[in-house]
């Protein structure tokens, strides 16, 4: 298997995106599907203090977010989280990293595709469950062999709809709030003081508050795919510090703001856990599709981070192949920037998803467990991005001194956002639903490190670098 490409063949991605897509991509990546469908479950367990819950993750994120725009800005040349940490840590970390990324999206990818299936049998019980999931990875595989303005332009529309979504229910319960709306289920009054009458602000006291951390923190999958959209990104000296300096005013507005208006209007202790709380808001409002337009925006919600996940895989495995960690076909381009190869690749992975639909429920609770292990892995991926940046101050603190987007307290914020992810690791042993998967996510480090000494072996046989090098562009 070769790994090396054609002379003269292209492997450089095309900057395609524009300053409004990667803001919607941002903004995208920030709202998880968890927000509109399980958000329910999370309150029933941690009751008002899911408010604090986000405000503290949301935070984690920005502070990690404005770490890795510095990284990114600080030398232009940078694609992917990647290329990030093998140039500051070490060629096997950019292994590392970049497979990781790539299994842990082609899984989540496939698990939200599986979530399609699920909303349209809400629309109609009667279509098999693998002619959605069928159209869905088609539908993926010929946008993803598009110029990746039509990845953006795609990702724009769908985070809009959850962005209306999100401000209508605020703009909901807002009314019902002052016009003193009564809950015809609970008999209670819509009202703010909701939030510290049942119970508390912490009903669960300190255990319930620290475990629902593990929930919350998944919501957040996806903040990071402005670092790999960065690389085709018009502009990102401009447009990148624009879309991280917005994420607190985002998780404010989408998250707490949704919740506190949801649990004043509804008692978080009469919510039901296993129903979609934007539901039942609508409802009471007298919107009396709001079941079905919420599984509408739910389903282009999962559609988008589907789509996310796989354009985030064919980036990593391009990157991969130009490195020599992966086949060197994989690295080559069209004329229009698009890794083709890397695509199909991707792509036949993501087709696991018909047969997983067809063997039956015992294979999806498999398929579960597996997910729950990925999940687990984008723990490392961040936390991949503190160290790289206290790597990046001690190599390179000339280049801090001289960065337009500093980050804040660079001594602090990234020990500050690793001890914040070994807490959260503690309360994924603590959980019981969490403690087995991520047991056995070590045998996938094992793993990749037998194949990181096979494929170093192999390019010191053949004289080539561990790394390709990440040389500074001519202007920074």
């Amino acid at each position: 298997m070769t790994t090396t490409a054609p002379a003269g063949a292209h492997d450089e991605l095309e900057r395609g995106l524009s300053n409004r897509h990667l803001q919607l991509i941002a903004i995208g990546g920030a709202i998880g599907t968890g927000l509109f469908l399980g958000s329910g479950k999370v309150i029933s367990l941690t009751g008002p203090s899911v408010l604090f819950i986000y405000a503290v993750i949301g935070c984690m994120m920005f502070l990690l977010m404005r770490a890795l725009g510095e990284l990114l800005l600080s030398n232009l040349n940078y694609k992917t989280f990647g290329d990030i940490a093998k140039d500051l840590i070490g060629p096997w970390a950019g292994y590392f990293v970049s497979w990781t990324y790539w299994i842990t999206w082609v899984v989540i990818c496939v698990a939200d595709i599986i979530a399609i299936t699920s909303y349209v049998a809400y629309i109609n019980a009667d279509i098999p469950a693998w002619l959605p999931a069928l159209i869905s990875v088609a539908a993926l595989t010929i946008l993803n062999l598009q110029p990746v303005r039509f990845f953006g332009e795609f990702e724009f529309w769908f985070s809009m709809i959850k962005i209306v979504a999100i401000l209508a229910l605020i703009a909901t319960g807002i009314v019902l709030i002052v016009s003193g709306f009564t809950n015809p289920d609970t008999g209670t009054q819509a009202s703010l003081t909701h939030l510290w009458e049942h119970g508390g602000m912490f009903p669960f006291g300190a255990s319930g508050f620290l475990l629902g951390f593990q929930l919350g923190i998944f919501s957040f999958i996806g903040v990071e795919l402005v670092g790999t959209a960065a690389a085709e990104t018009k502009d990102p000296a401009h447009n990148l510090p624009r879309a991280i300096n917005s994420i607190v005013v985002r998780v404010l507005i989408f998250y707490i703001g949704a919740l506190t208006v949801i649990m004043a209007i509804t008692p978080w202790d009469k919510l039901d856990p296993d129903q979609s709380p934007f539901v039942t808001t609508f409802a009471y409002a007298g919107f009396g599709a709001a079941a079905f337009a919420i599984n509408l925006v739910v389903l282009t919600s999962a559609a988008s981070s589907a789509n996310s996940g796989f354009y985030s895989g064919t980036r990593m495995m391009h990157a991969l192949a130009r490195d020599g960690h992966a086949p060197g076909k994989f690295a080559l381009t069209d004329a229009r920037g698009v890794p083709k190869r890397a695509v199909f690749f991707s792509t036949v992975f993501v087709f696991s998803v018909v047969p997983i639909l067809l063997l039956g429920d015992s294979v999806i609770q498999a398929f579960t467990f597996v997910t729950s292990v990925a999940s687990t892995f984008i723990l490392f991926i961040w936390s991949m991005i503190a160290i790289s940046f206290i790597q990046y101050l001690r190599k390179h603190p000339e280049r801090h001194a001289s960065s337009a987007f500093r980050t804040p307290l660079p001594r602090i914020v990234p020990w500050l956002v690793l001890a914040f992810f070994a807490f959260i690791l503690v309360t994924l042993v603590l959980a019981d639903d969490t403690r087995l998967p991520l047991m056995f996510t070590p045998l996938w480090f094992i793993a990749l490190a037998i194949m990181w000494q096979i494929t170093k072996r192999r390019l010191l046989r053949e004289g080539r670098p561990l790394t390709a090098a990440v040389k500074l562009p001519d202007a920074v």
